[in-house]
């Protein structure tokens, strides 16, 4: 069996005892609230993680590329949500995956992707599923919580043949700048009871709202006592790998992160206090620029070291504080690092090396493209 001192460096590491866990306590946190978790695949987009994260069954999950959705129905996947604004150019697409598919469900916020599923409509026995995406206050996309013309939207929808409005959807991204669980369950609070506002617009309207999803890994991993009635879904994606952002928000221990950069040391310069490790900015990303006092990531075992520079495939380390004794640090030294964000970290590698331990007991091919 293969270990992981022998790998070549830069390599992507997935603990498989930690994601099982992560997925498990998710899984078992939304039936104790009595939520439907319509889990998003975008952290990994692998279609090991993917059944992990659904319990099993390949069922009820979110994308964010319509690459991911062929790929998880290709690999027997179901009830998938397009979980990113859908545009007239994509439709066809879209149209053949409601065919192929027994749910697929889109987002739109606007009339003119809606005159887009109108024109394209799918085959006898089939109907466009239609979330309306909404903002709470994150300002990305989707129609303002209080806007009227949201319900209109909503009646529009409703009122469609070929169309069946399936809810609402909310990402509450606000929670990434929280810090501390109290934060985040007060943000969380903030933009559910903004969703209330356009829930009650609805059903005074006597629209029928079968869904109303809420998503963002913070804001799942630790919701509001109080979660708002009338949420039925949560759509969180991170907390499979979580990352040292997610443990500085205060969403998880650090033990719970699962993913680590293996990298080697190939430079050693006493003279100037630095090393040269063997990992740019295409095996870690650079995401977390200015974010943190040990540069792009955090050095599991080194709290001291940080990562200063990087190029395209060099990176540039010194002591976060104080002078780096870099005979520590001598060449061929593997170190791991803890990447800032996992989503982006582990798009830059074309294969994850699961570990148990120092041994490697499998490997994942992530889906590319859009």
């Amino acid at each position: 069996m293969q270990k992981v001192s022998q790998l070549r460096s830069p390599a992507f590491l997935v603990d498989l005892a930690a994601v099982k866990n992560n997925c498990k306590v998710m899984i078992e946190k939304c039936k104790s609230l009595g939520v439907q978790l319509r889990t998003n695949m975008k952290t990994h987009r692998t279609l090991q993680a993917g059944e992990l994260m659904t319990g099993g069954t390949k069922r009820c999950l979110s994308v964010s590329t319509l690459a991911e959705a062929e790929f998880y129905a290709d690999g027997g996947f179901d009830d998938i949500t397009y979980a990113y604004p859908l545009s007239p150019d994509k439709v066809p697409q879209a149209a053949q995956l409601l065919i192929r598919l027994q749910n697929f469900h889109v987002l739109i916020d606007n009339h003119v992707v809606l005159d887009s599923l109108v024109a394209n409509q799918p085959p006898q026995g089939k109907r466009w599923s239609v979330f309306l995406k909404v903002n709470c206050g994150y300002n990305r996309a989707g129609v303002s919580y209080d806007d009227p013309k949201g319900l209109e939207l909503a009646k529009e929808i409703a009122s469609k043949e070929c169309l069946t409005f399936k809810g609402l959807y909310i990402h509450e991204g606000n929670a990434y700048n929280c810090a501390g669980v109290g934060k985040i369950k007060e943000t969380t609070s903030e933009a559910l009871t903004k969703l209330q506002i356009i829930l009650n617009r609805l059903q005074e309207a006597g629209i029928e709202c079968p869904v109303v999803g809420i998503g963002s890994t913070p804001s799942c991993s630790k919701p509001p006592d109080d979660l708002l009635k009338g949420i039925t879904e949560f759509h969180p994606g991170n907390y499979v790998f979580y990352d040292y952002q997610q443990f500085l928000i205060g969403s998880c221990d650090i033990s719970d992160i699962a993913v680590r950069v293996l990298t080697r040391v190939i430079g050693n310069y006493p003279d100037r206090g630095q090393i040269l490790i063997d990992c740019g900015w295409t095996g870690l990303s650079l995401d977390s620029f200015g974010k943190l006092k040990t540069g792009y990531c955090f050095f599991e075992g080194h709290p001291n070291l940080k990562l200063v520079k990087m190029t395209q495939e060099i990176g540039i380390v010194e002591a976060a504080e104080g002078s780096l004794d870099v005979s520590l640090f001598p060449i061929g030294k593997l170190l791991k690092m803890i990447p800032y964000h996992a989503c982006n970290t582990a798009y830059m590698h074309p294969v994850y090396y699961v570990v148990d331990g120092d041994s490697i007991v499998d490997k994942w091919i992530p889906n590319r493209g859009w």
